[in-house]
Order: structure tokens, then C-alpha cells, then sequence
């Protein structure tokens, strides 16, 4: 971030007399809302830090690490005393006051576009550190970050900083995210695509090396005719061998290649009959494979598509959030686990996964699905009466991107889990529900 950049910045934001709320949307970026209406995000990631302004920018989950708490208790509904640069370096300093009944508050939130240590502070009146994004301890800088330490001054910048006049500055701030989420979103998309593409083919690849029916029973037969001819010459198989030949019912010679050495010839027999015994399970249940592997195909084609139509960043982030390393937890390959803003979203890949979800559903979770046609059933975790109608959207435009690749507007029924009653595998009835409409065309 510029310094000359900053300096304008700091004038625009000497407009505003109060901060409404404060908190964090991701792990690195923080949204200011000034005088009710008015949010800033600042960037705080490591030398690509920014200011932005856009028109909402959906939180990937709820903070509640002490920083967290601290910046809601200290700047929610805090009045603005003064805002400016700290030795006119990149560093914002806002000071603020929040009265009570007892006693007038009195605060500083540091905000640091210096690098490699960028952060946001959070003072008390003597400079003493309350929280921070970033802890940082002595042995990675000459200045200690660390709660209840006072916090030293960042030696000036030993440059004249060059002058970049902005005509508006409000429209550079959103010029500033639109640039920055274009970028961001083509990598992404890149990296995400190429990601579900190399699963795609795996998959298409053993698709395509399936056994026909036609060939497993071959087989079968003809490991259990192999099998029964060997008892018929056992008398004539030694221990041990790898080559055997066997007297055919008719008198001619049959030559076979065991792929190891067996002790009895009933050993070889039994190991014909149980690959006869496979092939036979594989040929029978054979339609199950194919279309499991039918259902991740399609799942991984409809997957690639929502993330080629994505139009913000927040939408990757939405479709790929970190994953918690918990070996105790078993994850299903059926089910597809989304988080909206803290809310638990899952979506069934195929029947399997849509059964697994009706089941293991609590009662007051929000089922979803597209009305009168098939779709993904979508379960949003939650024990509250009164879902965000922003949640439920969501949730909607899921079942609808998961479910079909069609540019159409689309309406999608909801209701508590209680409310829905199974037939049959994952076909269901229920009656009490609400509609959503979502129009992919957007």
C-alpha cells in the first residue's frame, strides 16, 4: 500500500465520527463499518496488504479468538477522536472513546501496512498492547507484540515517498477490490479446476477399465472349470510348482501358469474356485460400481462448472474451506461438507450420500431441495428457530449448482428435517415448507 495512497485514504476517513462494528470476514482481512452504513475492509495479509470497499463480503465463519473479542468489545458503537498516520509512516491510528455508565474508554486501533510485519494492533491510552492479529516475539523482530508489552514506535521510513494523487478516492477503494478479486479469482480457478480435472480423469480412467458384465462371467466360469479340473489331476500335480498340466475331460492337454508356488494341489483348486467365487460378486453387483462411479463423474462435471461460473472470491472459498486434520473423524466420499458463515452445509454427491444425510440429520436442521425434479438433498446444521434468509440462499444456489448446469430461474422447497418424511431410499414426502427462488442466469 503506497503511502501516498494512505495519506488520501486518511483524509476520507476523517469524515466519519463513529465506528458501528468491527470484525473480521476471513482469516486476514477486517471490516470496518463507519457511521452505520459505511464498510471498509482492510487486508491485512502479509506484503500484499490493502484498503477496499466493495458491496459485502460474505464472512467464512465467526471469529472468537481473544483479538476477536476484543476488537468487538472496544470499537462496537465507539465514537471516533481522531484518525491519522503514526510519524507519518503506513501506519493508521485510529483513537477512539466508548462511554459508559461509570467511565469514558479510551482506545487505539493500529493498523500496520508495513511489510512483512503487518498487523493490526489494538492499544490501550499508555500504548500498552491489549491484542493483536499477529503476535510477535523478539526473536523475529526488534519490536515486541505481545499482550500487556508496551509497544515501541516503527523507525521512520528513510524515503520521500513518492506522490499518487487519486481523483476519488471512495472509487479507487472499490477499483482497488474489483483488481485485486479478478486477479485472485482467475488463479484461483486455475488451481481449483486443475485440482478437480486430475480427480476427474482417475475417475473416468477406472470407468473405462471396468469388466463387462459379459467378461466377469467368463471369467467365473472359467476359473471354477480350472478349479475342478485340478482336483480331477491331483494325483499328477507335485508341490510347489508354478506350470501344471492338466488332463482335460476330453483327453487333450491343458497348460496353466500359477502366479505363485502352492503346497497341495487343493490349494491351487481353492484358489481357482474363490476367483471364480469374485468375479461372480463383481458381475452380480457390477451395476452398483458403474453407477457410483457414474455419480462422482457427473458430481466432479457439475463441481468443475460451479467454480468456472464463480464470480467472486468468496465463492471459491465457500466450495473449498480448510480442512480440519482430525483423524477421528471419518469423512464420507458421498457427502460434500460446505461452511457459510459458520453454518455446517452438506450436500449429498449421489443416492448414497442423500440417504446418508436424511438419515443422520438432527430434527431441527433446514432440509433443502429442488422442487418436482431430482436434485441433490442439501442439510444446513443448525439448532436455531430463525435461520439468515442470506444462509438459506446459499445453501439454495448449492442444491441448484449441484444439481443441474442449466441458466434458468429455479425454485428450491425447505423445511426442518422433522418435517420430512422417507419412502423409500432417498425419496421423500413432506408438507409443511417454504420456497426459494434462485436464478442462475445472475
Amino acid at each position: 500500500m503506497k503511502l501516498s495512497y494512505l495519506k488520501q485514504i486518511i483524509n476520507y476517513l476523517q469524515n466519519f465520527t463513529k465506528i458501528s462494528a468491527m470484525h473480521r470476514v476471513s482469516d486476514t482481512i477486517v471490516k470496518i463499518v463507519f457511521d452505520k452504513s459505511d464498510a471498509v475492509y482492510f487486508n491485512m495479509q502479509r506484503s500484499n496488504s490493502s484498503i477496499f470497499k466493495c458491496r459485502e463480503y460474505p464472512r467464512s465463519k465467526v471469529y472468537n479468538a481473544p483479538f476477536d473479542v476484543i476488537l468487538a468489545k472496544r470499537f462496537n458503537r465507539a465514537n471516533i477522536l481522531r484518525v491519522g498516520l503514526l510519524n507519518n509512516d503506513k501506519i493508521i491510528r485510529i483513537k477512539t472513546s466508548l462511554t459508559s455508565t461509570y467511565k469514558e474508554e479510551i482506545t487505539y486501533l493500529q493498523i500496520e501496512f508495513t511489510g512483512k510485519y503487518t498487523n493490526v494492533i489494538i492499544l490501550d491510552e499508555n500504548n500498552i498492547v491489549l491484542e493483536a492479529l499477529r503476535h510477535v516475539d523478539l526473536f523475529s523482530s526488534f519490536r515486541e507484540v505481545r499482550v500487556g508489552q508496551q509497544l515501541l514506535d516503527v523507525p521512520p521510513a528513510p524515503f520521500v515517498a513518492k506522490k499518487y494523487p487519486l481523483e476519488d478516492v471512495e472509487k479507487f477503494l472499490y477499483e482497488v477490490y474489483e483488481k485485486e478479486q479478478n486477479k485472485k479469482l482467475e488463479s484461483l480457478k486455475k488451481q481449483k479446476i486443475a485440482l478437480l480435472s486430475k480427480k476427474l480423469k482417475k475417475l473416468q480412467k477406472l470407468y473405462e477399465k471396468l469388466d463387462s458384465k459379459e467378461t466377469l462371467e467368463k471369467e467365473a466360469k472359467k476359473s471354477e472349470y480350472l478349479g475342478n479340473l485340478v482336483l480331477s489331476n491331483v494325483q499328477n500335480i507335485k508341490p510347489y510348482v508354478t506350470e501344471v498340466e492338466l488332463n482335460d475331460y476330453d483327453n487333450s492337454i491343458v497348460h496353466v501358469t500359477l502366479q505363485k508356488a502352492f503346497a497341495t494341489p487343493f490349494m491351487i483348486s481353492e484358489m481357482f474356485f474363490s476367483k471364480s467365487k469374485k468375479a461372480k460378486q463383481r458381475s452380480k453387483h457390477l451395476y452398483i460400481e458403474e453407477e457410483s462411479l457414474r455419480s462422482k463423474i457427473g458430481h466432479l462435471e457439475l463441481f468443475i462448472n460451479v467454480v468456472q461460473e464463480a464470480k467472486n472470491v468468496a465463492k471459491i472459498e465457500l466450495l473449498f474451506p480448510k480442512k480440519v486434520q482430525n483423524k477421528k473423524i471419518k469423512h464420507n466420499d458421498s457427502i460434500e461438507i460446505f461452511w457459510i458463515e459458520g453454518y455446517k452445509v452438506q450436500l449429498g454427491k449421489n443416492e448414497k450420500g442423500n440417504i446418508e444425510l436424511l438419515k443422520n440429520a438432527r430434527a431441527k436442521d433446514i432440509w433443502l431441495h429442488m422442487r418436482e425434479r431430482p436434485s441433490a438433498h442439501v442439510i444446513i446444521t443448525t439448532d436455531k428457530q430463525n435461520l439468515p434468509q442470506n444462509i438459506i440462499l446459499a445453501a439454495a444456489r448449492l442444491c441448484v449448482e449441484f444439481s443441474t448446469a442449466s441458466k434458468d430461474r429455479f425454485l428450491v422447497d425447505y423445511t426442518p428435517r422433522r418435517e420430512v418424511t422417507i419412502q423409500n431410499g432417498a425419496n421423500v414426502l413432506y408438507n409443511k415448507y417454504k420456497t426459494i427462488e434462485v436464478d442462475t442466469r445472475e
